[in-house]
């Protein structure tokens, strides 16, 4: 035994530093194997749960653009519709048209041109703001909606690991939902009169000068409203239309009284404050300014064509069009054919499938 280890030991030595090193490195293949393959699997898991996510937020982003267009906005401009028919009624001074042309000693030429001519301004004023109203608010209240909807989804998601969607009403507070949903009827509330007299304004100075008698067609009258509207968006400071919109400071918090007190008002504030500031600051953006003008446009075409004039037509003929016109864009919401089209612009949609998907968390 000795003589053969003598003559043996250098190979066997050999050969146990051989086999120990390959079993050292199977030991090490195997754990490096294992490693892989363990994140494979997170790997795998993770992208399960990138799709869960985005087939969850796809889904809450599509009954969020349903809760604006079946809830908020049918309210919003339902409220609208009348205290626009309140502030621009113009059956009066249809009523003592009709009454002179009966009676013709009851009105003298002179009134009644005054007549006609005060006709003619309130019938674009009405319109011309119940175009500007209809597509405003339709953007705010989506921009309103998706806001609060991604806050839902968050609050959500974080307390439930990502793992699925539970009723997510109760997550925020229910004073900061009622009152930042009431920002939408600031303009019916407070600032109609001003906007009328703005837009009233505008309307004078670009139909100074067009007589009843003046003949116009589809593609005058689009012109006239793009006028108009053009006209009114540029009088004062850049975004002075905002304020229309969304008010300044604290005369927000008149609109909905918040319910408790002490931490809980101050909790309040600084989260309505939050979702102020967030729709703000969207509204103000360079990006919501062109899609605003680009849904402004789409409505006026929509609506000169709607104005179907095989030939042109004398201005006074066409004031009863426009005066129906302007009632029709403030009535039903649900199946109002411009909301439609608006909403079905494609710069409109990818504006709020981004805005959506890209707020902060």
């Amino acid at each position: 035994m000795w003589d053969f280890w003598r003559r043996h030991k250098r190979k066997v030595y050999i050969t146990l530093g051989v086999l120990g090193s390959g079993y050292f490195l199977y030991k090490l293949y195997d754990a490096h194997s294992r490693r892989i393959s363990d994140l494979e699997r997170e790997l795998a898991t993770e992208r399960e749960n990138d799709e869960l996510v985005k087939a969850q937020m796809q889904e809450h982003f599509e009954n969020v653009q349903r809760i604006a267009d079946s809830t908020t906005l049918p309210h919003v401009m339902q409220y609208l519709s009348t205290r626009v028919a309140e502030e621009l009624d113009l059956a009066p001074l249809t009523e003592r048209l009709m009454r002179g042309k009966g009676q013709p000693n009851t009105l003298t030429a002179a009134e009644k041109l005054e007549l006609w001519d005060r006709l003619k301004i309130l019938s674009f004023t009405r319109m011309v703001l119940s175009v500007w109203a209809m597509t405003t608010l339709n953007l705010f209240i989506r921009v309103q909606v998706n806001i609060l909807g991604r806050h839902l989804y968050i609050n959500t998601a974080r307390g439930l690991g990502n793992s699925h969607l539970l009723d997510e009403a109760d997550l925020i507070d229910r004073d900061d939902e009622q009152q930042f949903l009431a920002i939408a009827d600031f303009l019916s509330n407070y600032e109609i009169p001003t906007l009328i007299a703005s837009i009233e304004a505008a309307t004078s100075e670009v139909l100074k000068g067009k007589q009843l008698k003046d003949y116009f067609n589809s593609s005058v009258l689009r012109e006239t409203i793009v006028r108009i509207l053009d006209t009114f968006m540029s009088k004062g400071n850049p975004r002075q239309w905002l304020g229309y919109l969304i008010p300044e400071d604290n005369r927000i918090y008149k609109l909905v009284e918040p319910s408790g007190s002490g931490n809980e008002v101050h909790s309040h504030a600084s989260k309505f404050e939050q979702l102020t500031e967030e729709t703000r600051a969207v509204l103000s953006s360079a990006e919501f300014g062109n899609i605003l003008d680009i849904s402004l446009k789409v409505a006026v075409d929509a609506i000169a064509e709607e104005i179907d004039m095989q030939s042109a037509i004398p201005l006074a003929k066409l004031l009863p069009r426009i005066a129906q016109m302007g009632q029709i864009l403030l009535e039903e919401p649900n199946r109002q054919r411009y909301i439609q089209i608006i909403r079905n612009t494609p710069e409109v949609e990818l504006f709020f499938t981004v805005l959506y998907s890209s707020m902060p968390s």
